[in-house]
């Protein structure tokens, strides 16, 4: 009785570590697929519009990602 239980606390920590290593290894992995959008590829996205952008719009665009978040 004593032994089942501690097999199975011993089981729920192990695949609770388990379980967290495999979901930061996946979340690294979308990361460099998929990075975060930054200053630059604001810019280009202004730039593919026709549009020349200032540092104010490129600012707000940021805060407004950031705020949203």
């Amino acid at each position: 009785m004593l032994a089942n239980i501690l097999y199975l606390i011993g089981g729920l920590v192990v695949g609770a570590i388990v379980g967290f290593l495999v979901s930061r290894k996946i979340f690294t992995n979308q990361l460099k697929k998929n990075p975060p959008i930054n200053e630059k590829m604001i810019r280009a996205m202004f730039l593919q519009m026709g549009r020349k952008p200032s540092e104010t719009q490129i600012r707000q665009v940021m805060n407004s990602m950031n705020k949203y978040r």
